[in-house]
């Protein structure tokens, strides 16, 4: 699409799984705003929530029936494909490992309302949004915990292209392997961001304050040379 300059149109047979997973990944490799925060929760909203992706169907939620032949990982897959990204462009996101996990984890938690029913048409019917909280306010109330200390927007302002290959997949242990003993790092990585991320914020402001005293400087260089 960005190469050749075409229109592209996405359809599987049913329109909920595949092509939520194809449109997110394409919308997030194009345009940058979907790789803040806020952008990534209007993609799920949009192109997952919206369009009807079946998650009580998908998950379970609700069902004690665990062979049902319709569960399937289907935003699961998405989000694991989104971090290999982050993997390959680890200074183009706003977000965290520590953000997708808590999708992940409220995906099957049922604590909030985001995820619950197979449709806009389902929620609305069930009062969805008045008897529950979107998993959103709970990240937004608390942003500075999913920010990506590395994240550096004026150097990704452009179509990220990653590389499709098997060689460059990792297994995404922070949230697969991370209640087993012997994969869990001693220092916690979430607190390890958190704290680079306190130091990048007193830098940034650092560097602000000798840009303004280098102006200042300037300014004042100039004046003089006005008066002689």
């Amino acid at each position: 699409m960005e190469r050749c300059r075409s229109s592209v149109v996405i359809h599987c047979s049913d329109g909920w799984d595949r092509t939520a997973q194809l449109s997110g990944l394409a919308m997030l490799l194009m345009d940058s705003y979907y790789r803040t925060i806020e952008g990534f929760e209007i993609l799920i909203e949009k192109e997952w929530i919206s369009y009807g992706h079946k998650f009580q169907q998908r998950y379970g939620h609700g069902d004690s029936k665990h062979n049902d032949e319709q569960r399937a990982p289907i935003f699961v897959q998405f989000i694991d494909a989104v971090w290999q990204i982050t993997q390959q462009f680890p200074c183009a996101f706003e977000f965290n490992d520590y953000f997708l996990i808590t999708v992940l984890d409220h995906l099957y938690s049922c604590l909030f309302g985001t995820f619950l029913g197979n449709s806009d048409q389902q929620r609305k019917k069930e009062h969805v949004s008045d008897n529950t909280v979107s998993l959103w306010t709970f990240v937004n109330s608390r942003k500075r915990e999913y920010v990506n200390p590395l994240y550096s927007p004026e150097l990704h302002d452009h179509v990220l292209f990653p590389v499709a290959s098997m060689r460059r997949m990792q297994l995404w242990t922070a949230y697969y392997m991370r209640w087993n003993p012997r994969f869990r790092p001693q220092e916690s990585e979430h607190e390890r961001n958190k704290e680079l991320f306190l130091l990048c914020e007193l830098l940034r402001e650092k560097v602000a304050g000798l840009q303004k005293e280098v102006e200042d400087k300037a300014l004042a260089t100039a004046a003089v040379q006005v008066q002689i």
